[in-house]
């Protein structure tokens, strides 16, 4: 017998202890928190949710966001001497970067001036426009350098919706899939929630992120719901993503 009524569960309910790898906290070096207050409003906002150890992973995109280890360091230092003025918020905070695959990537892989997660995972990103150019020969690249591709929220990317083997094929490349919660409650659309919902489904994540930039991002994902099937298929994920990053 169908169930057309499936009981709806909240995603945030199930997220305690999450090592979140793909945020935009660090004060004032992306389109992210402007401020320290900022960055400690979205803090409290996890910490309400039970997310207290954070991967901070804020753009590094040639001619938008000139990013660097010096001025990233710069704002996670900021960050951490004003936390130790905040009574009450107890968190963990680490620092890498979400890199475009774009003109200026591979010069700095090349240079050894990516920031990878824990050393091993560089989170990259692609143009929500069109694909990368260099994506295949940059991701060729990344695993010579005995690093980890982990891609941020293939569902975002639109184009590669009417071809559903390039999925397939980037994963045979070796590049991991990370992700955004938001996807799943509909943030960026109904196009996006569905094909996470298809990515999920075919066990195609291997790590989930926020993404979160503003407030309002954490509001959102109080709000997801899912159905049982859904979350039977993002629980292994949730804890893949705690057992690799967690501290």
């Amino acid at each position: 017998m169908f169930h057309f009524f499936q009981k709806k569960i909240f995603l945030a309910d199930y997220l305690h202890g999450l090592v979140d790898i793909h945020n935009h906290i660090l004060p004032g070096i992306d389109d992210g928190a402007k401020t320290v207050n900022k960055s400690v409003e979205l803090l409290r906002g996890f910490s309400d949710l039970g997310v207290t150890e954070f991967i901070c992973t804020p753009h590094i995109m040639h001619n938008y966001y000139n990013n660097t280890e010096e001025t990233i360091l710069s704002a996670y230092t900021m960050l951490k001497e004003h936390l130790s003025k905040v009574d009450s918020l107890e968190v963990s905070l680490d620092f890498a970067a979400e890199h475009m695959i774009d003109d200026n990537f591979e010069h700095l892989l090349s240079t050894k001036k990516v920031l990878p997660i824990k050393g091993e995972y560089l989170l990259i990103e692609m143009s929500y426009l069109q694909p990368s150019i260099n994506f295949d020969v940059s991701v060729e690249k990344i695993t010579k350098e005995r690093l980890f591709p982990v891609l941020a929220h293939p569902e975002r990317y639109l184009y590669l919706k009417p071809k559903k083997g390039e999925y397939i094929r980037y994963k045979q490349k070796g590049v991991h899939f990370q992700l955004n919660l938001l996807s799943l409650g509909g943030h960026y659309g109904a196009d996006v929630q569905k094909i996470a919902h298809s990515l999920l489904d075919s066990g195609m994540y291997e790590y989930v992120g926020s993404d979160v930039h503003k407030i309002h991002h954490i509001e959102a994902l109080k709000s997801v719901k899912l159905n049982e099937r859904l979350l039977n298929k993002i629980l292994p994920v949730l804890e893949n993503t705690k057992s690799t990053f967690g501290s």
